[in-house]
Formats: C-alpha cells, sequence, structure tokens
C-alpha cells in the first residue's frame, strides 16, 4: 500500500435553498481509486469544480467520505482516535498564505507546530532551522511575516508543515494567489523538497506548466479520473485537454500546432529547451 490510497472515494455534499432547507445532494468526487507511492510527486489536475481540492482534503481528514475508503500511511482515516496521527503524515499547505500564518515573527510560526506536538524545545529550534532552509527562508528567520511577498510566505506556511516532520505534503492550489515571480519560488521549494528530502508531495493545480517535473499526473473531470499518466503522456493529447477545459503551456500548444503543420516533432514537448533541441535535430 501507498502512502496514501484510495478505495471508491465517493463525497456527497448537502445543497441547501436561502431558508436551510435541503434541496438535494451533489456528487464532488465519484469513485475515486489512486494509489501514491511514498516519495512520489503527484499533480492533480482539473478545471474549476472538478472535484480536485474536495479530493485533497481527505487526505488530511479535512472531508470524511461519504462512501469508499482513504488511507494515509495505513491509516483508515474513518478512524477518530487516528486523525491526529494522519495529520502528523500529511501536511496540508492551502491556496492563501495569511490564514495559515499566526505568528509574529516567521521562526516562531514555523515553530508553532512542533511547540504542539510536544517536541522538546533544542528540537524545535533545530526543526525550524532545517525547514527554513528547506524552502529558502533562514535569512528571513527574524522578519514579521507581514513584511515578506505572497511567494515568501508561502514558503513558510510550507516550512511551517516541514517542521512537523510529514511523510507526505498536500498542496492545494498552493499558488492561485500569487503572481508568476511568486509560483516560481513556491514550486521550486516543492521539488526540492521532493528531490533533495524524498518527501511525498501531492501538488493540487489548474496551472499546467507547475506539472511538468510531476512523476504522475491524475487529470479530474465532473468527480471522476478523466486522465492519469506522465506529463509527456498527459501533454501529448492536446485535444482531450481542450475537452477537459484545461490549457496547456505556450511551447507544448506551439509543438502541437508545429505538428499539425508537418513538422515531424516529438508527441508531449515540455520545454522550450525541448522544443529548440527538436528543431535543431532536423537541420
Amino acid at each position: 500500500m501507498g502512502i496514501v490510497k484510495t478505495k471508491d472515494l465517493t463525497y456527497e455534499y448537502v445543497r441547501r435553498d436561502e431558508e436551510g432547507n435541503v434541496e438535494g445532494f451533489t456528487t464532488a468526487v465519484d469513485q475515486v481509486s489512486l494509489d501514491i507511492r511514498k516519495g512520489e510527486f503527484v499533480a492533480i489536475l482539473g478545471h474549476n469544480g472538478s472535484g480536485k481540492s474536495t479530493l485533497a482534503k481527505h487526505f488530511n481528514v479535512i472531508l470524511n467520505p461519504t462512501e469508499g475508503t482513504v488511507w494515509v500511511d495505513g491509516m483508515n482515516t474513518s478512524e477518530q482516535e487516528r486523525v491526529w496521527d494522519i495529520r502528523q503524515r500529511a501536511g496540508m499547505v492551502f491556496q492563501n498564505p495569511d490564514n495559515q500564518i499566526i505568528g509574529q515573527v516567521v521562526e516562531e510560526d514555523v515553530g508553532f507546530g512542533p511547540e504542539n506536538m510536544g517536541i522538546p524545545t533544542k528540537e524545535i529550534w533545530e526543526r525550524v532551522e532545517e525547514s527554513l532552509k528547506a524552502v529558502g527562508m533562514y535569512e528571513y528567520r527574524k522578519h514579521s511575516p507581514n513584511k515578506l511577498s505572497g511567494g515568501q510566505k508561502q514558503r513558510v506556511s510550507i516550512a511551517g508543515v516541514l517542521a512537523m516532520h510529514p511523510k507526505c505534503i498536500v498542496l492545494d492550489e498552493p499558488t492561485a494567489m500569487l503572481d508568476p515571480s511568486g509560483r516560481r519560488e513556491v514550486i521550486r521549494a516543492v521539488r526540492g523538497l521532493n528531490d533533495v528530502e524524498g518527501i511525498t508531495v501531492i501538488l493540487i493545480t489548474h496551472y499546467m506548466e507547475e506539472i511538468i517535473h510531476a512523476d504522475r499526473v491524475f487529470v479530474m473531470d465532473s468527480g471522476k479520473i478523466a486522465m492519469e499518466g506522465t506529463p509527456r503522456e498527459i501533454f501529448s493529447q492536446v485535444e482531450r485537454l481542450k475537452e477537459l477545459r484545461l490549457d496547456v503551456p505556450q511551447v507544448t500548444l506551439l509543438a502541437y500546432e508545429l505538428q499539425k503543420k508537418g513538422v515531424r516533432l516529438p508527441d508531449g514537448i515540455l520545454t522550450a529547451r525541448e522544443l529548440a533541441d527538436a528543431l535543431a535535430e532536423m537541420r
């Protein structure tokens, strides 16, 4: 069993009218089964309303399935006595870093989680130091979070989760509120945690360029897994992605349009360097 596994996961929420009366039920996640291995970098894509964020909230027991089962590090999320243990194994980072940062100083904020876990003070400061260094924010440890940019705040949020030594980090659209520079900062930090620290990363996003370094990609639509594969396999299906109301990276789209014009290029080009190399080989 992987670090995160779901079997026939279904989640329904209640629809109510303005007076609070039940109108019906909407299925946000529909019979989803997946198995994420330890150390993987997995991306879950989908347009707004596809169910990707609802699915992610099951990995940290923010939500419990209406039907089906979720396991995190072998623990069933339906067992209430295991919730705290599960949340230590699978840390969660949300869209808005301001909702997660509570300390007046960066290093105090990062140490808040380990302190609540009852970690000895000496070890807390060791964890704070290693976590801030891992996301490239150690030099800002004495700063007020209010003085940081959006990308820096989000990296502090990630450090706060990292300080609790999770086996898995779930990032629910962590760059949605950031500018392109901030997005690059955060994704670079996340990749480093996966590559260097070996932490399992589950990235929920609708920015296609953020997933090119993932090991596997799941694409959701109407609460179901519509596509699964490597980034190259996913980006090789441009028309299918358009049907699912998703964009593709500009370089991938350019290569696709060149293919349609008769240029013999490989499918699923992911970067400008790949495209340049492929064109150079044709000379």
